[in-house]
């Protein structure tokens, strides 16, 4: 065996020392042999001797021309290659970095050498992003042609996960998309994933836009067009880019080729002029074929692929916001559900069976008195207007005759609210989005009642449930109900809902003896808004609607209008995210209409805490609430700040929010059950003082006794209806 390959074998059972010297022997021998030189000092590297090691490769070198020395150069690179590949083979990552740190100072432009380089930076978690400016790495792969595709699309993946995400990373996106365009498919995952989490967990809209954009510059088909355009709506409108947000829903619309994908796509176009705000007369339109298309869907169920079936759950979502006709809103919605649950369950058969013969076998030996487990699901449970409103019921349960338990959807612990009411769980679950998962989990848990938290504000909480993972399914807080024929019962109470409602929900709706919402209060900061400031005379009426763009109906703000013409030295403050210049023509137009002089308008910015938010109600005299989509956590938090409000009561359960609210707060001076009551309502309140603060003071004084501000109450009710709910099922009643 020759003293080359018996040191290797050496080398290989990191027998470093005798490996050196059977190398020093060789050079002694025949001191020609550059090889030897390129060995002994990697044995030497890999003993942590490096300045011996440079010393030793030096040495072969030094009486070289510059054309040998290249050649020597690149000789010794491809020996500390081999054994950076070896070394990687084994997951030895300390060590391959530290050859592939000594390869780039001999060839600092040798591209795949950085992306290995960067690629273990991120494995021994020392990437900062910051290498790939000083190593050059973007620049560099911009200038070679000749590149490891998938070493590169690794890399790209891997940077795009890094959380900051660093500056250097969408350029690095960029130069990639030139290089990988024959891995599109790949990339386009790789590139859309991580828009994605930019977009709804980092929350850099502007970033998730930039990835988006390069995705549309791929060689992709029709559907993966489509899916692009889908998301970009969402991204753009999320970096205040409204317009561009309309236009990307139309171009998701323009590639729909069938029923069932136009109906998605004219839900994300209607989805989008709602939150921009103040473009109704392209609103109607794309509401009408809205319904039109939901009248169409039975023909076309049938073809509509799972993968479709969650964006479905929702097609119906914004029928509340454009008109109040709560049968046909419901009837619309129900339909939409059945069909989503029974795809849902033919999906995933086996675990369905599974959880309903589980369920029957634990029903068979349920003693009647046993501590409950309650399991509650929701990816709300955050900062969030369910996150704030859901705290008191969880902090008040009896946890001597229930088990708690919280499955946590899209669980990040960065999340204060989130972790609060992790600590106030008996058992906390934190999850991915996972459908199966999750429903697992909660069969797992044994959970007897599960609460959907989230209705269909998120399709993977509606999937969850349409499993039936638990004997017991109610939906609580939320949207609305969802209509999925899995749900045994809706939570509302005796104002929230007509008591002709049972009439078209599915649902058997559970009236609780008062409210269906109760908190203990709301933190409030240090106000940011004064009178001066905005150039209202202290002596002013001041009217105010803090609303989203979504909630900003024509036919309410001419009223609000109406109301402003009446009462003298009035000013009308408006607040809510939505396009700014979209908001401002909208109601600078019906205000001209209605003969109101627009210098009686003031919007205002948004504030980044809560608490500053409400702390700024204090501005207002009166609080105009919305129709058909009324306030919830916004009217709470102005009969929390004591002051008047006015609301339009309709039939649909978004036009009841603040109906009960006001009830259960112990005021009824405000509550309109037509228009023209609005205006007068409004108008009362704008021009008796004595009449604001006569409501002011109730509401104060029923910080103490009313219902609404008494979460221990009801907690208590919330878990009697629980016990009773139980009984029944154990009944089979």
């Amino acid at each position: 065996m020759s003293r080359s390959k018996q040191a290797y074998e050496l080398m290989c059972k990191d027998r470093y020392s005798e490996a050196a010297s059977l190398y020093e022997e060789a050079i002694a021998a025949t001191p020609d042999v550059k090889s030897y030189y390129w060995n002994l000092g990697l044995l030497l590297l890999l003993q942590g001797q490096e300045t011996e090691a440079h010393t030793t490769w030096l040495a072969a070198m030094m009486e070289g021309d510059p054309e040998e020395v290249e050649l020597w150069t690149a000789e010794l690179v491809e020996v500390l290659e081999a054994e950076a590949q070896r070394r990687q083979d084994l997951d030895d990552y300390k060590v391959t970095w530290l050859i592939r740190q000594h390869i780039r100072e001999l060839q600092p432009g040798d591209v795949d050498n950085l992306l290995y380089l960067s690629l273990l930076a991120i494995e021994l978690e020392e990437f900062t992003g910051d290498e790939l400016a000083d190593w050059g790495v973007v620049e560099l792969i911009r200038e070679h042609q000749e590149i490891d595709s998938h070493l590169l699309l690794a890399l790209l993946e891997q940077v795009l996960k890094a959380v900051p995400l660093h500056p250097k990373a969408l350029e690095l996106a960029s130069v990639c998309c030139s290089h990988l365009r024959h891995l599109s498919d790949l990339l386009l995952s790789v590139l859309l994933v991580a828009a994605i989490e930019l977009n709804h967990t980092l929350h850099e809209p502007l970033g998730a836009v930039h990835l988006a954009e390069l995705c549309l510059s791929l060689e992709i088909n029709r559907e993966n067009q489509a899916e692009v355009w889908r998301h970009l709506a969402t991204f753009y409108q999320n970096a205040e880019e409204y317009d561009k947000g309309i236009e990307a829903a139309k171009s998701c619309a323009a590639l729909a080729d069938n029923v069932a994908a136009q109906l998605f796509a004219n839900h994300l176009l209607l989805r989008r002029l709602l939150g921009a705000g103040g473009y109704w007369d392209q609103v109607w339109l794309a509401f009408e074929e809205q319904k039109k298309l939901l009248y169409n869907l039975p023909e076309t169920l049938d073809s509509i692929n799972y993968a479709a079936v969650t964006r479905g759950l929702s097609v119906a979502y914004f029928f509340p916001y454009v008109q109040d006709s709560a049968k046909h809103n419901r009837q619309m919605q129900v339909l939409v559900s059945q069909w989503c649950q029974t795809k849902i369950q033919n999906q995933f058969n086996d675990r369905v069976e599974q959880y309903r013969t589980s369920a029957l076998e634990r029903k068979k030996i349920a003693p009647s008195q046993k501590k409950l487990k309650i399991g509650y699901v929701s990816h709300c449970l955050r900062r969030h207007s369910v996150g704030w409103l859901a705290r008191w019921l969880l902090e008040h349960h009896d946890r001597s005759q229930f088990e708690i338990y919280g499955y946590f959807i899209n669980y990040k612990p960065n999340d204060p609210v989130q972790e609060w009411y992790a600590s106030r769980v008996t058992h906390p679950r934190p999850l991915t989005r996972n459908v199966e998962e999750i429903a697992d989990r909660i069969a797992a848990d044994e959970i007897d009642i599960a609460i959907d938290v989230d209705s269909i504000t998120l399709d993977t909480t509606c999937e969850v449930m349409a499993l039936k993972p638990a004997p017991v399914q109610v939906t609580w807080l939320g949207w609305d109900a969802s209509g999925l024929p899995s749900i045994d019962y809706y939570i509302a109470d005796p104002y929230v809902l007509p008591e002709s409602a049972q009439d078209y929900y599915t649902e058997k709706i559970w009236r609780l003896p008062q409210t269906y919402i109760a908190v203990d209060g709301f933190e409030v900061g240090v106000p940011t808004l004064r009178r001066d400031r905005l150039e209202i005379p202290t002596d002013a009426v001041v009217y105010f609607s803090g609303q989203r763009g979504y909630k900003r109906h024509p036919d309410t703000a001419k009223l609000q209008m109406k109301i402003i013409k009446e009462v003298p030295n009035s000013y009308f403050l408006i607040k809510g995210i939505s396009d700014k210049g979209a908001v401002e023509t909208f109601f600078t137009q019906i205000a001209e209409a209605e003969g109101v002089d627009i210098s009686r308008l003031r919007f205002l910015p948004q504030v980044g805490a809560e608490a500053t938010h409400r702390a700024d109600l204090g501005i207002a005299d009166v609080v105009l609430d919305t129709y058909p989509y009324n306030g919830a956590t916004t009217t709470l938090e102005t009969l929390w700040m004591g002051i008047p409000i006015v609301t339009r009561v309709g039939e649909q359960f978004a036009a009841r929010n603040s109906y009960t609210m006001m009830v259960n707060a112990g005021v009824t001076e405000g509550i309109a059950w037509s228009d023209d009551e609005y205006v007068e309502w409004g108008v009362r309140l704008g021009k008796d003082a004595k009449l604001r603060q006569e409501i002011s003071w109730k509401l104060q004084l029923a910080r103490k006794t009313a219902p609404l501000w008494n979460g221990k109450q009801f907690a208590r009710e919330m878990e009697n209806a629980y016990e009773q709910m139980w009984q029944r099922y154990l009944e089979g009643t």
